[in-house]
């Protein structure tokens, strides 16, 4: 796949995004030993493709187990660099590997990811609130939030570990100085942040990334927002949804309902029959991510969710596998 193919990816509409999908699928299917072993396992296979809920989704834990990848040898020859992002978790837990054959189309993929739903990146500054993925290698947040950083130009543009009386220090110098701004932050963090200081911020972009990473209990987002909201004195919290395995990203400009860029599509399937996947309801999360091209883009995630009627989605949570009955997921 040449530049100008990748390029393509990012200029997708409604109506281009299923013919892209099958003619990703059907490669993927040729190229990823992977992923054309977990469809072989299936009696029917699809072959007459005319909706997107009509695909095979690998589970995403085979990540951990599996070199997800195309077999295809990167015909690109200016590739900058390879990459090797590792999910987060403590050394006693397998960790997702996603091995990134050109750093080029996931910096590309993050960049027209922000810019589809903030505009664009220069005219921000960027403060970064991610004190364990800063202490873990390979982490694709880390390089995402660093190459961002950097596109925005802003000398105040920074991450930050716990130093917590700097970054409300710089947070005010910004709202005096009315510069549109966010602050993104794991949530752990970013409740650790708001529980030190309270203040009212009309020009600061609150967003988090969820998860507490076994640092605090387990909570709602709705609470968390409502904590978060009530300590900075916003409307709204925003929120990014991505993964190690995902190239893309989606975002919530408030209530945790999040709306995907047009490369990447969600779906949910039903919890005990996983070929039943649907455009609209509840379930559990299938993802399309067209930037995924070298590794799978179609991705059956642990998540819990909601999709509405528009194509948003909110989280609810992860799968419990302890309930599950009957047919679940199946590996090989």
């Amino acid at each position: 796949m040449n530049r100008q193919d990748i390029e393509e990816i990012f200029k997708l509409n409604n109506n281009s995004f299923l013919k892209k999908s099958i003619e990703f699928y059907n490669h993927q299917k040729n190229h990823n030993p992977i992923f054309n072993q977990f469809i072989s396992t299936f009696q029917q296979n699809k072959n007459e493709i005319s909706t997107a809920s009509d695909f095979h989704f690998l589970p995403i834990s085979l990540f951990k187990s599996h070199c997800i990848s195309t077999a295809e040898v990167p015909t690109i020859t200016d590739i900058a660099k390879t990459a090797r992002f590792e999910s987060s978790g403590t050394t006693q837990q397998q960790k997702s590997v996603h091995l990134i054959q050109d750093v080029f189309l996931y910096e590309k993929s993050f960049v027209s990811s922000f810019n589809f739903f903030y505009e664009n990146i220069e005219d921000y500054c960027l403060l970064a609130l991610l004190p364990s993925y800063l202490e873990q290698k390979n982490s694709s947040l880390v390089m995402m939030v660093e190459q961002l950083i950097k596109k925005t130009n802003h000398p105040l543009s920074n991450f930050y570990l716990y130093n917590h009386d700097e970054l409300l220090s710089v947070l005010k110098q910004l709202e005096d100085a009315k510069q549109k701004t966010i602050l993104i932050g794991v949530t752990y963090a970013l409740l650790d942040f708001s529980e030190k200081f309270a203040a009212n911020f009309k020009q600061i972009i609150f967003m988090e990334t969820g998860g507490m990473k076994g640092r605090r209990q387990e909570m709602a987002r709705e609470e968390v927002h409502h904590l978060l909201k009530k300590c900075f004195g916003v409307k709204a919290i925003h929120s990014e949804y991505g993964m190690t395995e995902l190239m893309s990203q989606a975002y919530s400009s408030g209530d945790g309902i999040f709306r995907c860029p047009p490369w990447m599509k969600v779906l949910v399937r039903d919890l005990n029959d996983p070929l039943s996947v649907s455009e609209k309801g509840k379930g559990a999360i299938n993802i399309i991510d067209l930037a995924n091209i070298h590794s799978c883009c179609f991705i059956a995630t642990d998540d819990m969710g909601e999709i509405f009627e528009d194509g948003s989605f909110k989280i609810n949570g992860r799968i419990d596998y302890s309930d599950l009955r009957g047919c679940s997921l199946m590996y090989i």
